[in-house]
């Protein structure tokens, strides 16, 4: 029996955490969830499925504590370091959406535990602590991005010096086909519809400039100790590929499946075993095809290749890039710059904050800010531009 911890239960990873644990009740048990500022959606899970614990990092938004389900309530951030640190937790799910999962994912791993990581943001700003915290608390890092798990599936049995290259998958979004005149004119509604995925608003934009897939070529050099030179990623569109590894003996392995969270998150919550799941879709290779591949055009994904040069730049550079793009987002969801435009506010803030080393956590946090600071000056420097009737920018 595995006794989890579930931070961002109520977002979409968190969500499809809990079918995959209630579904195998004799495997896993949740003992505590986290979240941000959904005390509502926080409070259904606790009441509904009578886990013990819970944490509100937003002390505000908790509201008349009279209204909750009986549990531990607990608020504040520093509350979750403290859960995830926990003895009663054996395994730490982190999906936490933005950089703010960092210091939960240092701390779960300096405590011994496994983590089952969803955070991009964690690896990707910053990478040097995480794998130092693995090697000085022994905890595991169990990847449950599905390319990361699609990955580390096909490298069972594997030597590190086997590996030639790694080849991550992407859907390419509902827009791969579009030229930059056309994308010039998406909207966010446009972009929140995603063709094979069901995710949460930052995830999906993530996923429909590239960006998403830039962090996870920068999460792959950590996570399997590989230069950036030997990590590629191709756009698939039907996503039933999630990753491939070539070996030196001119194999190539790829893991396949149905698109669902649901498989890379029982995976990594078994690892490395393997637990019969007869609600995961069964996988029909004819009715899968065809299987078809493309470039990255880097026109139409400029996020994608500014991501990767950000991390082989490395140090704080990542950091900063992974700042901008949330802020980024943020405008785009609220009208403030176009879809093209996101990436013009991310290479701002990458080429005007200083490149440091990684050190400690303050280094990333400092980065962090600096990067958000940056992309804020320059969609203010945007605002001189005329607004359109409903808040969309007009075009120029």
């Amino acid at each position: 029996m595995r006794r989890i911890a579930i931070l961002g239960s109520t977002g979409s990873v968190g969500r499809a955490t809990l079918s995959v644990v209630l579904r195998h009740p004799d495997c896993f048990k949740v003992v505590a969830v986290c979240a941000r500022r959904s005390a509502d959606e926080l409070a259904r899970q606790v009441a509904d499925y009578g886990i013990p614990r819970a944490v509100l990092t937003d002390q505000a938004a908790l509201g008349d504590p009279d209204r909750l389900p009986r549990a531990d309530w607990r608020t504040g951030p520093d509350e979750v370091i403290e859960l995830v640190a926990d003895p009663e937790v054996d395994v730490v799910v982190n999906a936490i959406v933005g950089s703010v999962g960092l210091r939960a994912t240092l701390a779960a791993l300096r405590a011994g535990k496994r983590l089952a990581l969803a955070n991009k943001e964690s690896l990707v700003a910053g990478g040097p602590l995480v794998m130092a915290a693995v090697r000085e608390g022994g905890g595991e890092l169990i990847p449950i991005d599905s390319e990361h798990s699609a990955i580390l599936q096909c490298l069972a049995g594997c030597e590190p010096s086997s590996v030639v290259r790694l080849v991550l998958t992407a859907s390419g979004g509902p827009f791969r086909r579009l030229s930059p005149e056309q994308l010039a004119k998406i909207g966010p509604r446009e972009a929140l519809r995603h063709p094979t995925w069901s995710m949460g608003p930052k995830i999906t934009i993530d996923s429909a400039t590239l960006a998403n897939k830039a962090l996870e070529v920068i999460e792959a050099r950590f996570l399997y100790d590989i230069a950036y030179d030997r990590i590629e990623a191709v756009i698939h569109p039907q996503s039933v590929i999630h990753s491939l590894v070539e070996l030196c003996d001119g194999s190539v392995l790829a893991q396949l499946g149905f698109p669902t969270m649901e498989v890379p998150i029982l995976y990594a919550l078994s690892h490395p075993d393997r637990i019969p799941d007869p609600a995961l879709r069964t996988f029909d290779p004819v009715k899968s095809s065809p299987l078809t591949f493309e470039q990255v055009d880097p026109e139409r994904f400029p996020l994608f290749a500014l991501g990767v040069r950000a991390g082989e730049q490395g140090g704080t550079i990542p950091s900063v890039y992974n700042a901008a793009n949330e802020i980024a987002v943020e405008a785009f969801l609220s009208g403030e710059v176009r879809f093209l435009e996101m990436a013009d506010v991310v290479a701002h803030a990458v080429d005007h904050v200083p490149r440091r080393n990684v050190g400690v956590v303050d280094d990333v946090l400092e980065a962090d800010a600096a990067g958000r600071a940056a992309a804020r000056d320059y969609i203010s420097s945007l605002r001189s531009v005329a607004y359109g009737p409903k808040g969309m920018r007009a075009a120029e």
